[in-house]
């Protein structure tokens, strides 16, 4: 398409006559923005709006036409664009055109306007009716005859005659009726390509329907930005060989519906066919829903609906409103339900006026009348699992209502137990730390790499974790390692591929069991650039390439590079080097932990575990079901339940929409920053240059994101790291502000901009689905606003290039455990959980200032931690029971100015074991003996 260096009418810098009032614009064109079409859409429309105005208040419109080089720009994306979408399309477009050049600007200027009106609506089409269309394109492009049933669209892929067009159209509108739910409208295109650009572009679309007289290439002048995703598409999919040479025709049927599937997996796939469909229907069952005959239209009409009220069904949902309705009698607990408790009382009735009174009718402790247990569901909170697992591509799922560090305790507990190794990112959150307190496994911790100028960790290189499971392989205690646990996304953004993660891990051990934490990454999943780095994704995706005779017989020819003659192991350094490939039989252990409530729709606290396990029935189920019934109250909040079922709705129905909305939020509030010349000299945004190790980083743009979708796919489908361009970490140094003071004294409490996550010298922006363009330009409002104070505060100081100095000392790694907890000093794991019981018994302990310990370590003592000391930020314990404390834990806690810190006592100081340093233990550990006790090489400082 001719439009990706589009820019939005906010960006332009002419001028606007309406009645009172001059409106600023610019008409540079911005090649270094690139939105997704939908946005490119709405902004060609609202311009031709703001245009044609000008045109109609014009002295000399006709001269004023002819200048407006972006109007036309803005026409000929329409042009293009339009064919993707319902409706009159490209010949509603062509329509405007035509009055514009006859003159007629009132005309054109109400077509636009009917356009806009739907479109501010945010629906894909409006309730209004338009008596005096003036053709078929017109009424199919504003009006629904205020029908306010759901709509979507639905994609036809056939080469077809204006004719057929309009007779396939008509005969979609004759088949309503109104006892259906939903109404469609189709899309219909030629190609296998402007079937690719179609699905990528319209939101919309939630079924296809394949005709095998497509063809191959589109006709349209796509940008090159559409072009190149789609050959990244249709070259990442590798397409079944119809096993009939008389079927070899539909190959190219197979191909484009393979694409389509894994671009949009929640899309319904149909094909109409005339010839051999019986034999179709046999070998294509598994890609297409149904095999329709061509004059099958009612068959197709009613699976179509059907299909859309499975993915809008929500059974807890409903069943909770249903309960709601029901006439009830209680004699259970909860005095509240129904009211009860609240609505005869003269003094919490604003209780009922502040919530609304459903959510108390909707308050029960019962489990029966539909509205099923938690705790071993077989109604309609299974089926309501069942649909979540559908959706995030997991074999099982499973509802959690008090958040997902109570999830990743369940995993824990479910997988692991006295003995069990498991690696895991030091970084990582708390709960997972707490974990092995309750189950007795023994961490060994991964380092991440550490990002010490803006005082927080990346993520862990695949090079460490390999290192570690050779390291455990030599000493003889591999069979010891049973799961490794990674932060994906990191909490700035960092994210991994979990894919060839799992598989250079399986290659090394081959029944390893993987968690992985992906609290803020729950929306990844519904897009499909995004998607493939979730954990469920990259699980299916390397179950089918194990499955698959390539990765057979690659496999063989790597053995004989990783092992010698006589059958023992290459060198670790061989092993480290390639990019391992996993045995055939290799185990598919996966579990991901995703806080649904942070980056989706979701009261607080509502999380999902999802499982896809190969060995699921044999090893995991059982101990799984006891460890969730450990965990899980027996009292749930129903509502934390409904609202997981109905935000599961959401995203399959709307979430490839939502999530690009928000990447193309977030790429135009880093862009806006950028541009301004006083932002910018007060604010960095971080990209991947700052936030991924040099040696890690991939060769693409640093902000990949803002190149296009295709620039975005290269790199989340190449580089070991890439950072999610949803969350903006902007670094504020040159303020002389640190992060704590910023968030509070000047975003939140001034302006009421809320922010999660600081450093000392940085805060995380995020956006979220619910985020819109006018909260980013209040927050660009905000901060230019704060640049403002800033900038005349110093005003005429001498303030280094760097800001004001805000230096920390490094980051401090993971000393080690204390010999007494460790069972292998050359081996990084320890006996947390023992180290965490003996802690708490006060005639163990002592606590100790942080200037005495101090003085104790300078003089090679070695104290050791009796609990977790936890700083906010950076949020994750720089010392866990059973620790070695060193000088460089104690010289970055000394300069931490930070207003919470869990586990360390402002009055009595730091609580240690009593008695572990005393010369003539010979487990005392001394500064400067590492021959007696080797390590894992140190980062250096």
């Amino acid at each position: 398409m001719q439009h990706h260096a589009r820019t939005t009418p906010e960006d332009r810098t002419v001028t606007s006559a309406s009645e009172n009032d001059a409106t600023k614009v610019s008409l540079e064109p911005d090649p270094g923005m690139s939105s997704s079409t939908w946005r490119m859409r709405s902004d060609a429309w609202e311009y031709l709006l703001f245009a044609i105005k000008r045109l109609v208040t014009s002295h000399d419109p006709e001269s004023t036409y002819v200048a407006d080089t972006e109007l036309h720009r803005s026409l000929r994306s329409l042009e293009t664009i339009e064919m993707y979408w319902a409706g009159g399309g490209t010949e509603y477009v062509q329509s405007i055109r035509r009055l514009l050049e006859a003159g007629e600007y009132k005309a054109a200027l109400d077509r636009v306007a009917r356009v806009v009106t739907r479109q501010r609506g945010d629906q894909p089409t409006t309730n209004e009716t338009f008596e005096d269309a003036a053709d078929e394109s017109e009424r199919l492009m504003t009006s629904d005859d205020g029908d306010p049933r759901p709509r979507f669209e639905v994609l036809v892929i056939d080469e077809m005659s204006p004719d057929e067009i309009e007779s396939v159209i008509k005969s979609v509108h004759r088949m309503r009726s109104a006892a259906d739910a939903f109404i469609y409208e189709f899309v219909i295109v030629p190609s296998a390509e402007d079937a690719i650009a179609a699905i990528l572009t319209n939101p919309n679309i939630l079924a296809c329907v394949v005709r095998p007289g497509f063809s191959d290439k589109t006709r349209l002048p796509l940008s090159k930005d559409l072009q190149d995703t789609i050959a990244l598409a249709s070259e990442s999919v590798t397409s079944w060989t119809p096993p009939r040479s008389k079927l070899a025709h539909i190959q190219r049927v197979v191909g484009l519906a393979d694409t389509l599937a894994s671009l949009r997996p929640e899309l319904d796939l149909y094909l109409m066919a005339g010839a051999h469909i019986e034999d179709l229907a046999r070998f294509l069952t598994r890609r297409f829903r149904r095999v329709f005959r061509r004059e099958d239209r009612l068959e197709l009409h009613l699976s179509l609906l059907r299909r859309v009220s499975h993915l809008y069904d929500t059974p807890f949902f409903t069943a909770i409103q249903d309960h709601a309705r029901r006439p009830v009698g209680v004699f259970h607990a909860l005095p509240i339900a129904r009211g009860g408790s609240v609505i005869a009382s003269k003094w919490i009735r604003d209780l009922a006026d502040f919530y609304g009174l459903n959510l108390l009718l909707a308050e029960t402790s019962a489990t029966s009348g539909g509205l099923d247990s938690l705790l071993a569901p077989v109604g309609t909170l299974k089926k309501a699992q069942d649909l979540a697992a559908r959706a995030y591509g997991a074999k099982h799922t499973f509802f959690v209502t008090n958040g997902t560090s109570t999830a990743n305790k369940i995993v824990h507990q479910a997988l692991t137990g006295p003995g069990d190794i498991v690696m895991v990112d030091r970084n990582c959150h708390k709960s997972h730390h707490h974990a092995f307190v309750l189950t007795g496994a023994k961490p060994a911790y991964l380092e991440a790499y550490p990002l010490d100028e803006f005082a927080f960790y990346g993520a862990v290189p695949l090079s460490r974790i390999k290192e570690m499971l050779l390291k455990y392989r030599a000493a003889g205690r591999l069979d010891e390692v049973r799961m490794i646990t990674l932060t994906n996304c990191t909490f700035d953004g960092i994210v991994y591929d979990p894919e060839r993660v799992m598989a250079e891990c399986l290659a090394i051990k081959p029944d390893l069991v993987f968690l992985w934490d992906e609290a803020w990454f729950a929306f990844a999943t519904f897009h499909p650039v995004t998607r493939r780095r979730t954990a469920m994704a990259a699980a299916k995706s390397l179950e089918g390439k194990l499955a698959s005779n390539e990765l057979e017989s690659a496999y063989a020819e790597q053995q004989k590079i990783l092992f010698n003659e006589d059958g023992t192991p290459a060198p670790d350094e061989v092993w480290l080097k390639e990019k391992l490939i996993p045995a055939s039989d290799s185990k598919i252990r996966v579990y991901a932990t995703q806080s649904t409530h942070k980056t989706l729709t979701a009261l607080r606290q509502g999380s999902m575990i999802h499982v896809y396990d190969s060995e699921w029935k044999y090893e995991a189920e059982d101990a799984f079901h006891e460890a969730y019934m450990t965990h899980t109250s027996t009292s749930p909040n129903y509502q934390i339940l409904a609202s997981l079922d109905i935000g599961r709705r959401q995203v399959e129905l709307e979430g490839f929409a939502l999530v690009q909305r928000q990447l193309d939020l977030a790429t135009s509030l880093t862009h806006s920053i950028a541009r301004h010349p006083l932002l910018r000299r007060t604010f960095r945004v971080l990209t991947a240059n700052e936030l991924i190790s040099k040696e890690l980083r991939g060769t693409g743009r640093p902000l990949p994101h803002r190149d296009g979708l295709s620039a975005m796919w290269k790199a989340w489908e190449n580089d070991e790291f890439v950072v999610d361009p949803s969350r903006i970490t902007i670094e504020i140094s040159r303020t002389g502000i640190d992060g704590d003071t910023f968030k509070h004294d000047y975003l939140m409490d001034r302006y009421g901009i809320q922010i999660n996550k600081t450093s000392r010298n940085t805060v995380l922006f995020m956006t979220n689905i619910g985020t819109s363009r006018s909260a980013i330009a209040y927050l660009l409002e905000v901060l230019v606003k704060v640049a403002e104070r800033i900038d005349e505060h110093y005003q005429g100081s001498n303030i280094p290039a760097g800001g004001v100095d805000q230096d920390l000392p490094p980051l401090p790694d993971f000393s080690e455990f204390a010999a007494e907890f460790s069972e292998d000093r050359s081996l990084p794991d320890g006996d947390m959980r023992t180290a965490f019981f003996r802690g708490q018994k006060r005639s163990e302990v002592d606590y100790v200032n942080p200037a005495e310990l101090a003085e104790r370590v300078a003089k090679g003592e070695q104290p050791v931690s009796a609990g977790f000391v936890t700083p906010y930020p950076p949020g994750f314990p720089v010392l866990v029971p059973g620790q070695v404390i060193t000088a460089e834990v104690l010289n970055f806690m000394a300069v931490l100015d930070t207003r919470e810190i869990h586990g360390f006592d402002s009055v009595r100081g730091y609580r240690i074991f009593k008695d572990n340093t005393a010369s003539d233990d010979p487990k005392a550990l001394k500064a400067g003996t590492t021959e007696d006790h080797p390590k894992l090489p140190r980062r250096k400082k």
